[in-house]
């Protein structure tokens, strides 16, 4: 629900209906929400008995899978209502073939689902290969695009693209239609970017796809994933902060809980971050 209809559903409780039936109970199935859908990634859902049942008992809107073979696990959830809104593949422009060829039946599969590939890319000398990594780019954004399939891609500490910076400059120079990018927010802490996103928004709104987030504790030297990826909630990094900075911003596209790594018990971990998600939303959302 957006804040418009929100406020109009407010509206209709308090000036339609009789005094009698307007109370909590009555208004508590419109809760306000974010425009964004909230999905987990696979990577959080390992040693779940039924995924799917689990995440919609919670309120997930659906999950972030991982590789090409996907088309079982699309069905799985659709068949459970819930949607994938992304698959997390790779392309080396430094191999031979750079990407797998798999990619092209995966395409079929998705084709009309909605479901984005969210793609890592690896190879040359970081920041000097720019010419090569377009090129591969924009082939697998090409073959995507025969199949109506958006391509977003995905910043990874270590990889060619590494920063939402990365992505940015390369998606401008593959200029195609149906490429876009990605805010991860633990990698933009990682790779010493904290400080800069304000900036990094703003330049990525009109090119924004999808953005992943998670608990974390603002960067500081020494700090790995354990204290960048975390339960949300957890971390005195400010979340919340970073939403409503993308909301400002206008995006409303999908965002994908980041679980990678994370101890505990992993239902009890999606527990705590839904719960942790809802607060925002009642942080955000005008009333």
């Amino acid at each position: 629900m957006t804040p418009r209809s929100w406020k109009l559903v407010s509206f209709f409780c308090l000036s339609v209906l009789p005094a009698s039936l307007v109370g909590p109970a009555r208004c508590l199935a419109a809760e306000p929400e974010l425009p964004n859908p909230f999905f987990a990634f696979d990577n959080g859902l390992r040693g779940i008995a039924d995924p799917p049942a689990l995440l919609k008992e919670l309120g997930y809107d659906g999950m972030g899978a991982s590789g090409l073979n996907v088309g079982g696990l699309l069905k799985q959830y659709q068949d459970a209502g819930l949607k994938m809104y992304s698959t997390y593949v790779g392309c080396n422009f430094s191999e031979t073939p750079p990407y797998d060829p798999q990619f092209a039946k995966t395409v079929e599969i998705l084709e009309g689902t909605g479901v984005i590939l969210w793609l890592t890319v690896r190879g040359g000398k970081y920041g000097q290969d720019d010419e090569r990594a377009v090129a591969v780019i924009r082939e697998i954004a090409d073959l995507a695009a025969a199949r109506g399939v958006q391509v977003a891609l995905y910043p990874h500490t270590g990889f060619y693209v590494a920063t939402t910076a990365d992505a940015l400059r390369l998606a401008k120079q593959a200029n195609r239609p149906n490429l876009g990018v990605s805010i991860n927010l633990c990698h933009e802490l990682m790779t010493d970017q904290g400080t800069t996103l304000d900036a990094t928004i703003r330049e990525a709104a009109p090119h924004l796809m999808m953005v992943s987030i998670n608990g974390a504790d603002a960067k500081q030297p020494g700090f790995g994933w354990d204290r960048l990826i975390q339960p949300l909630g957890r971390g005195d990094y400010d979340v919340a902060g970073f939403l409503r900075k993308l909301r400002e911003a206008g995006y409303e596209g999908p965002i994908g809980l980041q679980c990678y790594a994370v101890p505990g018990d992993a239902a009890d971990n999606l527990r705590e971050s839904i719960n942790a998600w809802k607060k925002y939303q009642a942080q955000l959302v005008e009333k």
